[in-house]
């Protein structure tokens, strides 16, 4: 099981963002390096991309504010 983590370095400052759109449903297969979502905060859109390829478990839900290094997701058989 691969852990999707928001990336420490994807906006400057310690705020919070949100993930705007996921690309996939939970339980959809997807690749490694597919963009399965979209985080914003104030200034920066980020795409998240599949570290491994197999199904996706979403764990936080579209507009769920979100913080540097948390999982939002992981990828399995």
């Amino acid at each position: 099981m691969s852990e999707i983590r928001i990336p420490e370095d994807c906006w400057d400052d310690d705020s919070e963002g949100a993930i705007s759109t996921w690309y996939f449903d939970d339980g959809d297969k997807v690749e490694r390096g597919d963009v399965v979502c979209e985080v914003m905060n104030e200034k920066v859109s980020t795409e998240i991309t599949a570290p491994a390829s197999g199904l996706l478990k979403i764990a936080v839900p579209a507009e769920t504010p979100v913080k540097k290094g948390a999982v939002i997701a992981s990828v399995g058989s």
